[in-house]
């Protein structure tokens, strides 16, 4: 019983358009550009020194980066047709998720966050600005494969 529902959520969330495959594509994609972001001493002193008004810029530009780029550069995908979840595309709601969580993955499996002395909060931050380099190998991985 259980497993039938599953199946037919796995059925509903992925269709013609977005496939498992799809999203292998962005893991692949979101962490080959994460990585070099994640030892990076800078980028966890930038973290240390940006307010909450730049981090919240910073996530609006990953946003920004991730529709853009699965819905406006590829004019052969229409948003119509993707399937939704709580009004938002399935397809961008798992790229941001990638793209967060290959930078956040990486962070924790090297050890960055202790590396460099960083609280809940600055990791976070670093986290994002990787994201920003994730989110443009994630969604050009899935546009171009």
């Amino acid at each position: 019983m259980a497993n039938e529902i599953l199946k037919r959520l796995l059925r509903r969330l992925f269709n013609r358009q977005f496939r498992p495959s799809d999203v292998a594509q962005q893991v692949v994609g979101g962490f080959l550009l994460a990585g070099p972001f994640v030892v990076t001493e800078e980028v966890w002193d930038l973290a240390r020194a940006m307010n909450n008004v730049q981090w919240a810029i910073i996530i609006a530009i990953v946003f920004a980066i991730g529709w853009g780029a699965l819905y406006r550069a590829d004019n052969d995908r229409d948003i119509d047709e993707e399937t939704e979840v709580v009004g938002i595309p399935f397809r961008f709601l798992l790229l941001m998720v990638v793209s967060y969580g290959s930078v956040l993955t990486l962070a924790l499996a090297f050890a960055a966050p202790e590396t460099f002395g960083a609280g809940p909060v600055q990791t976070a931050k670093a986290v994002s600005i990787g994201a920003v380099f994730s989110v443009v190998g994630a969604a050009t991985a899935d546009s171009l494969f």
